[in-house]
């Protein structure tokens, strides 16, 4: 039998301790976060539905994004035990400068269309903590804006080639100019992936007041308040700024881009250079017999190519044959901090970050960015705790298993195939 008696006063008085309540409603929002999944959540309930999709989407059925995401999905973990681990260092040297992380901001194109304070936002964070941020050639900051929000922190730039080429040019001297230590030379966007989030939502740069953006911004005042409210939007490459951004893109980029282009800019650029967008390990090796410091993997976030191959997966393949010549990054599908240990264990020098970032920041702003930081940083410290590994180095692939989703045909089975279709007499 259970006995009872009448509740202690003390003991009442030591349950009844209320949390002091968060008066600031960003705070409030960002407090209740726990994730990257729920800054997205936050982020999608505060934008109108075009700078979301904008950011959300990726290329035709988007299947390269979903890929990207199952992969890190499909790993699986091997922890140690017994190893007498208390603390966790997390930081690295990449290119030649420290990081408190393994991973950086990402390049963004039109990011104050996301949320008004854009770029600054990113770079004050990102030097905050002690991690690069990369400026886009399609930022809506100018260069010399980044280094005055970011004046003491590593400010990378990425460029694309124009058509004209001396636009090109001119923004890796100023780049230069401004103390910027690293260039990501893009080159997975000879044209404009079909993004068919924003035609079928008519998004524009500027965006257009439609009936459909009237209506969808009712319930999201604050955004419009806040662009209608701040400087225009400028853009470090386009004079025009006009249509969709497929067909700004398509008006901007130029299809005969070459390794000739490679050299002019590093005769141009002082700093390091790494090359972005880099999908098979033949390229991969091409670029590290060019002596350049450095390749990202990736496939433009799935926004470019659809189908395009998944950067996690070649990841092993590619540290392999080049990883002693050159430091291998990786992007595209990262959503937590176990996702940026599994590609640290599987040979990547450092990870870089965009919708996770830009989530924060819809969701909140420069508080908002911060804290997407915060919880890539816990994510990591916590998984490398599990993992009972102390440093960065230490994570080794026998901490991670790539569980087999997507199994490509073998050459040889492939080739017998075809061999087979050819021999088989046409029917009509």
């Amino acid at each position: 039998m259970v006995q009872r008696q009448l509740p202690n006063p003390r003991e009442l008085a030591e349950l009844m301790r209320f949390k002091t309540p968060t008066l600031n409603p960003t705070d409030r929002r960002l407090e209740k976060a726990l994730t990257i999944a729920d800054l997205r959540v936050i982020a999608q309930r505060r934008t109108p539905k075009a700078p979301f999709d904008y950011t959300e989407g990726s290329a035709e059925a988007e299947i390269s994004l979903a890929r990207a995401r199952q992969a890190f999905l499909d790993i699986e973990f091997h922890p140690s035990i017994l190893r007498n681990v208390p603390e966790v260092d997390t930081s690295r040297e990449v290119l030649g400068g420290p990081s408190a992380l393994p991973f950086g901001i990402a390049p963004t194109g039109f990011t104050r269309m996301m949320q008004t304070e854009g770029e600054e936002a990113g770079a004050g964070a990102a030097g905050a903590a002690g991690i690069p941020f990369t400026l886009s050639t399609l930022g809506t900051t100018s260069i010399e804006g980044v280094r005055a929000a970011n004046p003491n922190g590593r400010n990378w730039f990425q460029l694309y080639v124009m058509k004209q080429r001396e636009i090109s040019y001119g923004l890796a001297e100023r780049a230069a100019a401004a103390g910027f230590d690293t260039l990501f030379f893009t080159v997975d966007t000879p044209v404009a992936g079909a993004r068919l989030r924003d035609k079928r939502n008519g998004f524009s740069i500027p965006p257009q007041l439609t009936l459909g953006t009237v209506v969808n911004a009712i319930p999201r005042p604050a955004w419009w308040i806040n662009f209608l409210t701040t400087p225009k939007l400028e853009f470090a490459s386009l004079s025009s700024t006009g249509g969709t951004v497929g067909e700004l893109l398509d008006s901007a980029m130029d299809p005969t881009i070459s390794f000739d282009d490679l050299d002019v800019i590093r005769e141009i650029w002082p700093g390091k250079i790494v090359v972005k967008g880099v999908q098979t390990v033949e390229d991969a090796k091409l670029l590290a017999d060019r002596g350049v410091d450095g390749i990202v993997l990736s496939n433009h976030g799935g926004r470019q190519l659809d189908r395009a191959p998944v950067p996690f997966l070649l990841l092993r393949d590619v540290v392999r044959e080049v990883g002693g010549d050159m430091e291998v990054h990786l992007d595209t599908g990262i959503m937590s901090g176990a996702d940026i240990v599994a590609s640290i264990a599987l040979g990547a020098r450092f990870t870089l970050v965009g919708r996770a970032y830009l989530y924060g920041l819809m969701a909140g702003g420069r508080r908002g960015v911060d804290r997407a930081i915060e919880i890539l940083r816990n994510e990591i410290v916590r998984t490398m705790k599990l993992l009972e590994v102390a440093t960065l180095d230490e994570l080794q692939p026998k901490h991670v298993t790539q569980l087999t989703r997507l199994v490509p045909v073998a050459r040889p089975v492939a080739a017998a195939a075809e061999q087979a279709t050819d021999r088989e007499p046409t029917r009509v």
